[in-house]
């Protein structure tokens, strides 16, 4: 493993790469994850692919100086500065959670690069309601942030969503996990603010992986109530190559396992 900065505006973007594969795979991981997280897919991938992985703005070893949001033509910025220093001109792209938002949003504007798409357990496909009304409205962002500060509303409301069932259990205890103290909900702000640009248009990805006949694998936990597989289903409507992989496994999916079965599937 061997790890280096980019620098960029005003910001140092930290990225990690493993093995000696002949091709690039250029990976973006969860919300509070970061770049090493894909170390242990590196190991069993790393004789097909240069794995490469970047630490989002407010993960790892990343420092976002830019007093603005995350824009999709600063994530391309990174991905053409990677390409050069790699002296390669197309690459293949992997997302976790949150980090498959973020390669939907690379297929966007950088389609024409892109060999293969790997999709785990990937945000992105559904608009999240929520996650809509706190980022993409001004009114519903300073509500968010009100709450992050006083949350006793917040985790009524939570507990009205449950017993209503109109959340699962399954979510309602991973919104608690993920906002149970202040420094929790402080990053869930912070991330959700900061990549409130990153939404790709799907209509529009689908229709440049059927143009380009980009290979694309879709990679569900059986039991992931968080992202579940019928996500995938709908996502996969038949006008694009698509594989969906549903493994014996919940939302965390990053495995030994998972680079065995990208390997069977590429």
């Amino acid at each position: 493993m061997e790890s280096f900065f980019l620098s960029y505006l005003t910001s140092k973007i930290h990225v990690i790469h493993h093995g000696k594969g002949p091709e690039l795979l250029i990976c973006f991981h969860g919300f509070g994850e970061s770049a090493k997280h894909f170390d242990v897919i590196a190991k069993g991938l790393g004789d097909v692919f240069t794995v490469v992985a970047i630490d989002l703005p407010l993960h790892g070893n990343t420092v976002w100086r830019e007093e603005r949001p995350l824009e999709k033509a600063d994530v391309i910025d990174w991905i053409e500065k990677i390409l050069a220093q790699f002296g390669q001109q197309t690459f293949s792209l992997m997302g976790y959670s949150m980090g498959g938002r973020v390669s939907l949003c690379v297929i966007e504007k950088l389609a024409t690069k892109v060999n293969r798409l790997i999709l785990v357990a990937p945000d992105g496909l559904k608009n999240n309601p929520w996650h809509m009304i706190a980022t993409q409205t001004r009114w519903g962002n300073h509500i968010f942030k009100y709450n992050t500060y006083h949350p006793a509303f917040f985790f009524r409301l939570l507990t009205v969503l449950r017993k209503w069932h109109m959340i699962n259990e399954s979510v309602y205890k991973f919104v608690l996990y993920n906002m149970n103290n202040l420094a929790k909900r402080e990053l869930v702000y912070k991330v959700w603010t900061c990549l409130r640009h990153m939404m790709p248009n799907r209509k529009h990805c689908k229709q440049l992986l059927a143009q380009r006949k980009i290979q694309t694998l879709l990679f569900f936990g059986k039991y992931d109530r968080v992202i579940p597989p019928i996500l995938g289903q709908k996502f996969a409507d038949g006008t694009f190559p698509c594989k969906i992989v549903v493994l014996d496994k919940g939302h965390q999916l990053l495995s030994e396992e998972l680079a065995l079965m990208v390997k069977q599937n590429l």
